[in-house]
C-alpha cells in the first residue's frame, strides 16, 4: 500500500512539474512564431515565469459570485484535475508498483468522465456564456470520442490486448505509424479536438463565448483547470507515443508531439463548428470504421494461417 501510494506520488510530481514548464515552452515557442520574444524577465530567460505566475494565481482573491451553485462550482476545478492525473497513472515506467491489465478501457473510462467536469463547471457558474461553451465542449468532446475509440481499437487489435505494456512492445517492434498513416494522422486531429485545442478551441470562444465555459472562474480556480488541460495535453502525446512509436524514446517523441500541439497553435485559424462537427461525422467515423474491419479482417485471416500451419505441422510431428 505504502510502495503503491508513493510510486502515484513520485509520478503526479514530475507532471506538475512538467505542466509549469509546457506553458513556459509553448509562451516560447509561440513568441519565435510570431517572431517576438515570449517571458524572459523572471528568472535567467524567463524559466521562473510559471512559478510566479503559479503563485499570483493561487494568491489572488477569490471572488464569490451572486448567485452560483457553491458546491459544484467549487468541485469542478479539482474533479478536473483529479481525471487529468488519474490518466497518468497508466504511464509506463521502470518505478511503478503496479500495472492496469485493461490500461486502454480505463482510458477510455476516464475520458469519457472528463465532460462532466466541464458540464459542472458551466452549469454551476450560472452564467448563459459559461453554459453555452460547456455545451459545446461536451458535444465536441463526445463528438469525437467516438472516432477515437474507434481508432485506440484498431491500434489494440493489433497487439490482441488492452495491456497498455502489451501495446507497447508491440509497437516497439514495429512502429504502427508505418503501418496505419491514417490512422495516426486522424488520431492527431481527434486528440487535438479532444483536449480543445486550436484550432478546435470552441470551448474557449473568446469572440463568441468571452472564454467560454470558464468564465465565471479566477484565481485558484482558474489555475486548477488550466493545469488539467495541460496534464491531458502531454498525457496525449504520451499515448501517441505509446501507440504510434515505440517506447524506447517515450519522453523524447512525447515532446516532438507536444511541440506540435504548439505548432498547429500558431499555424491555423479556429475552424467553424459545423465544419468540426461534419469532419467527425462524416469522414473519421467512417474511415476509423472501415480500418478497423480491415485490421479484424487481416488479424483473423492471419489466425487462420497459423491454424492450418499447426494442424499440416501436427500430425507429422506425432509421426
Amino acid at each position: 500500500m505504502f510502495l503503491g501510494i508513493l510510486s502515484l506520488v513520485t509520478c503526479y510530481i514530475p507532471i506538475l512539474v512538467s505542466i509549469a514548464f509546457f506553458t513556459l515552452f509553448e509562451r516560447k515557442g509561440l513568441g519565435y512564431f510570431q517572431n517576438r520574444k515570449g517571458p524572459n524577465k523572471v528568472g535567467y530567460f524567463g524559466i521562473i515565469q510559471p512559478f510566479a505566475d503559479a503563485m499570483k494565481l493561487f494568491c489572488k482573491e477569490q471572488i464569490k459570485l451572486i448567485s452560483f451553485n457553491i458546491v459544484p462550482y467549487f468541485f469542478a476545478p479539482v474533479f478536473s484535475l483529479m481525471l487529468a492525473l488519474c490518466l497518468w497513472s497508466l504511464y509506463y515506467s521502470s518505478y511503478a508498483v503496479w500495472f492496469s491489465l485493461f490500461g486502454v478501457l480505463f482510458f477510455l473510462s476516464v475520458s469519457a468522465i472528463n465532460v462532466y467536469s466541464t458540464l459542472m463547471a458551466g452549469w454551476a457558474s450560472n452564467s448563459k456564456y459559461a453554459l453555452l461553451g460547456a455545451f459545446r465542449a461536451i458535444a465536441q468532446t463526445i463528438s469525437y470520442e467516438v472516432s477515437l475509440a474507434l481508432i485506440l481499437l484498431s491500434c489494440v487489435c493489433l497487439s490482441s490486448s488492452f495491456n497498455l505494456c502489451v501495446v507497447l512492445e508491440y509497437s516497439s517492434v514495429v512502429w504502427s505509424c508505418f503501418l496505419l498513416f491514417p490512422v495516426c494522422f486522424m488520431w492527431f486531429v481527434s486528440i487535438l479536438a479532444e483536449t480543445n485545442r486550436a484550432p478546435f478551441d470552441f470551448a474557449e470562444g473568446e469572440s463568441e463565448l468571452v472564454s467560454g465555459f470558464n468564465i465565471e472562474y479566477g484565481s485558484g480556480g482558474f489555475a486548477l483547470i488550466f493545469m488539467a488541460e495541460y496534464a491531458n495535453i502531454l498525457f496525449m502525446s504520451m499515448m501517441s507515443s505509446l501507440l504510434f512509436f515505440g517506447g524506447k524514446m517515450i519522453w523524447l517523441v512525447t515532446g516532438v508531439i507536444a511541440f506540435c500541439f504548439v505548432w498547429v497553435r500558431a499555424s491555423f485559424p479556429r475552424f467553424r463548428y459545423d465544419l468540426l462537427m461534419q469532419l467527425t461525422w462524416t469522414c473519421f467515423l467512417p474511415m476509423s470504421l472501415f480500418i478497423l474491419s480491415f485490421v479484424l479482417s487481416l488479424k483473423f485471416f492471419l489466425l487462420l494461417q497459423m491454424t492450418s500451419k499447426l494442424d499440416s505441422w501436427l500430425p507429422m510431428s506425432m509421426f
